[in-house]
C-alpha cells in the first residue's frame, strides 16, 4: 500500500473544498476566500512539481461543481494465460486498455469502447473484477480516482494501434513489460491473474 505524500493530500483536499465552495456559495466574500484557497492549492502543487501554474490551474483546479473522485475503467482480456496490454504513446509504457469514464455510458460500455479504440478488439464484458481506490493502490497523483477493472472476452476485431496507443500485445505473468504505473501497477496486473485463476472469488474492492 502506498504511503501518501502529505503535501499532495493537503493540496487535493484544499482544492476539493475550494471547488465545492465555489459551486454552492453565494456570498461574494466567501467566493473570494474559496478562490484564494484554490490558488493556494495550485501554489502548493507548483512548489513541489515542475508543472507550470497555468497548466495546473487548467487541469488540477479547473473543474466546477461538487468535488468527487474521477472514475477510470480498464478492460481485462486474457488469451489462455496471457493478458492483453497496450503501449501508451505518451510514456511508451504498457497498460490495460481503458480510460476516464464518459458521461452517458455505463462502466461496461466504457470498457467495450476503450478496448476497441485502444486495441482494435471487439469485446463483451463478463465479470466485475475489482474497484480500487488509487489513494491505496497507485503512486501519488493529482486526482482521487476509483479504478474499475472489468473482465471481457474477445468476440471480434483484430489487434490494431489506436490514436493513443503504439502497441497491442499479450503478456505472460512472468514476462510483463514496463508498466504505466499511474494507470495500473504491477500489483494490480498480478491481481488480475489471481482473479483469473480463481473465477469464484468475489470482486476485490477498496
Amino acid at each position: 500500500m502506498n504511503k501518501p505524500l502529505k503535501w499532495l493530500e493537503w493540496a487535493k483536499q484544499i482544492q476539493a473544498v475550494a471547488q465545492t465552495g465555489l459551486a454552492y456559495s453565494r456570498d461574494v466574500y466567501d467566493l473570494e476566500r474559496f478562490e484564494q484557497l484554490r490558488a493556494l492549492s495550485v501554489e502548493i502543487m507548483r512548489e513541489y512539481t515542475n508543472v507550470e501554474t497555468e497548466l495546473l490551474t487548467a487541469l488540477f483546479a479547473g473543474e466546477d461543481g461538487y468535488a468527487t473522485p474521477k472514475v477510470d475503467v480498464r478492460g481485462v482480456i486474457f488469451q489462455e494465460n496471457q493478458i492483453l496490454l497496450v503501449r501508451e504513446k505518451a510514456e511508451r509504457e504498457w497498460s490495460l486498455p481503458g480510460g476516464w469514464a464518459d458521461i452517458g455510458l455505463s462502466p461496461s460500455e466504457i470498457a467495450v469502447k476503450e478496448v476497441r479504440e485502444e486495441s482494435g478488439f471487439v469485446v463483451t464484458p463478463t465479470r466485475l473484477l475489482a474497484v480500487l481506490d488509487n489513494l491505496k493502490h497507485n503512486p501519488p497523483g493529482p486526482y482521487h480516482v476509483y479504478k474499475i477493472f472489468i473482465a471481457c472476452e474477445i468476440t471480434g476485431g483484430e489487434a490494431a494501434e489506436g490514436v493513443e496507443t503504439s502497441g497491442v500485445q499479450f503478456f505472460a505473468e512472468d514476462d510483463l513489460p514496463a508498466l504505466s504505473q499511474i494507470r495500473n501497477t504491477d500489483e494490480q496486473i498480478r491481481l488480475m491473474f489471481e482473479l483469473k485463476r480463481n473465477p469464484e472469488k468475489a470482486p476485490v474492492w477498496d
